[in-house]
């Protein structure tokens, strides 16, 4: 057979199984969009580099398949970045394949050259610079197999425009191999952690990204229940387990519930599963857990004893380690343990919102109102700030992946590229994003791609004319400078939908704003609603910045 570089790029693909694509063409990546051509891939065009990165997110986070996208050299490379980055920190799967300036011209600042092999370097699970055409029958290949295997993460390949124009013979084409798991877990290691918990008095589990897949959660609710084990997570593990199941605990951290924290500090083993302790979960980490023994079990060997020391740690599979786990554990009341943890969820209430007859337009109703209004197994994504906090905390969860939000990079314009990803992995599923009008306007001009896909998506824009919960800190902890935090200008966010071709609805103006959500969510097709909330709402409660999780604010 012989074939160019673009056209052995495209058929890897499709032999993969990658039926959609996101990205931008330009001068260094033409040769692989005019081989995408004749490839029956989807290619949805996004308005921005990062818009297409984030897309590809939206469609890894659901699926737990690595998601494509492609842009050009340059600024195109460049604008990518801080999707990269932001899966690197949450462990998503993606592959970005990048153009680059034609292999001569590399390191003579040619146009639209940047090194997009030396900066993704500290951003990537790995990257490659393609130097001929025969290479990509094995990099392709190998890029799907690490960017999946183990600990996921993203993977870049930059193939300069000649690379992507010259051809090459080969006689067959490689074999996609499946994702590695990591190493066998024996039964020796595991009667050890059966042990630990079958003997612990006061154990608590810790559940992290790492086992937010229906196998995992499914396991760990099956181990909970064996043993009584109270159960909290992460952000990241946010749909492991519903919030209404009876050892629930909920979401532990800087905004989440006063009795995980307080639970957690009262355990005597923690079992943390696929979790990398981070601070926003911890808080001063020095002070977690400081009464407790911790079992820490991740497939990647570098988080473990990395934040807070092991007593007992497995480099594994957390889901191969719970399926071998379970046959060794016993059946266990702990009848004063449960006791206690509902001893601490009636001290310790989560502070709701006031009834809706009193406040229609509270965040906490809104979401509310929204949640019993979608199907259960709706996609829900978030962009950054005070409405992802919110969401978090309230929304009922029962389903892993179906919470899509920028963790551990925190990234303002996350969410509706982030839902339009989504929403094209899933054309069954309802999206919703939550949005607020700071985060909004980072990616506004990707609702221009919803609008060309018509997708089902509802963009609900909480709007407090400020950066919320940047406003927040600055109440709370900056004696009231509201620097840079409010908006004096008032964008008509419905209008600018309307611009770009989708419905929009402002509740501000609306006589039955709660119908008329209703009617917005049953819309056959991408609609923005522009949502009023109190500039003064707070995120409660809340760890201040700095000190332990005990000391909450609420």
């Amino acid at each position: 057979m012989k074939m160019t570089g673009a056209e052995i790029i495209v058929r890897l693909l499709e032999q993969k199984g990658i039926e959609k694509v996101a990205g931008i063409p330009g001068a260094a990546n033409l040769h692989l969009y005019h081989a995408l051509k004749e490839s029956k891939i989807k290619h949805v065009l996004a308005r921005h580099e990062q818009g297409a990165g984030f897309m590809a997110q939206g469609m890894a986070r659901t699926t737990g398949r690595a998601g494509v996208c492609f842009t050009t050299s340059g600024p195109g490379a460049t604008n990518l970045l801080t999707a990269i980055a932001d899966a690197k920190l949450d462990s998503v799967p993606i592959v970005a394949i990048t153009g680059q300036v034609a292999s001569a011209a590399i390191g003579t600042d040619a146009f639209q050259e940047i090194d997009t092999y030396g900066l993704t370097v500290p951003i990537t699970k790995h990257n490659f610079l393609v130097r001929k055409p025969e290479e990509l029958l094995t990099i392709i290949p190998e890029a799907f197999h690490i960017a999946e295997s183990g600990r996921p993460g993203p993977v870049v390949i930059d193939i300069p425009k000649d690379v992507q124009q010259q051809s090459c013979t080969f006689e067959a084409w490689p074999v996609f191999k499946e994702p590695g798991k990591g190493r066998p877990v024996t039964t020796n290691e595991v009667r050890e952690i059966a042990l630990r918990i079958n003997e612990a008095d006061r154990p608590v589990i810790l559940a992290g990204g790492g086992v937010n897949t229906e196998e995992s959660a499914a396991l760990i609710i099956k181990l909970a229940e064996t043993n009584n084990i109270p159960v909290t997570y992460t952000m990241r593990g946010i749909g492991c387990i519903s919030p209404n199941h009876r050892l629930s605990l909920g979401m532990i951290g800087m905004h989440g519930t006063r009795y995980a924290n307080a639970l957690i500090e009262e355990a005597d083993l923690l079992i943390a599963l696929g979790a990398r302790f981070d601070d926003r979960a911890t808080g001063v980490s020095s002070n977690f857990c400081q009464n407790s023994e911790i079992i820490h079990i991740d497939i990647d060997a570098s988080e473990i004893n990395k934040i807070k020391k092991a007593d007992y740690s497995l480099n594994a599979s957390a889901e191969d380690v719970l399926r071998e786990i379970i046959p060794f554990i016993q059946v266990n009341k702990r009848e004063q343990w449960i006791d206690r943890f509902s001893e601490l969820k009636s001290e310790m209430p989560y502070v709701s919102a006031p009834e809706e007859g009193e406040d229609i337009f509270h965040p906490l109703n809104i979401i509310k109102s929204v949640a019993h209004h979608v199907p259960e197994d709706s996609i829900i994504s978030t962009d950054v700030g005070q409405h992802q906090m919110w969401v978090a905390q309230v929304w009922p969860f029962k389903n892993p992946r179906t919470f899509i939000s920028s963790s551990g990079l925190g990234t303002m314009g996350f969410g509706v590229p982030a839902a339009i990803g989504a929403a094209l992995a899933n054309p069954r599923k309802k999206v919703v994003c939550f949005s607020g009008d700071g985060s909004i306007l980072m990616n506004i001009q990707e609702l221009v791609t919803m609008s060309e896909n018509n997708l089902n998506i509802t963009v609900l824009v909480f709007n407090n004319q400020s950066l919320g919960l940047v406003r927040q800190h600055q109440e709370l902890f900056f004696s009231k400078n509201y620097m840079a935090t409010q908006f004096e200008a008032k964008p008509d966010f419905p209008a600018i939908a309307r611009a770009f071709g989708i419905s929009g609805m402002d509740l501000t103006t609306s006589a039955n704003p709660l119908d008329d959500l209703m009617n917005a969510l049953e819309h056959p097709g991408p609609v923005l609603v522009n949502v009023p909330i109190n500039t003064s709402e707070k995120v409660l409660p809340m760890v201040r910045p700095g000190a332990p999780n005990k000391d909450m604010i609420y």
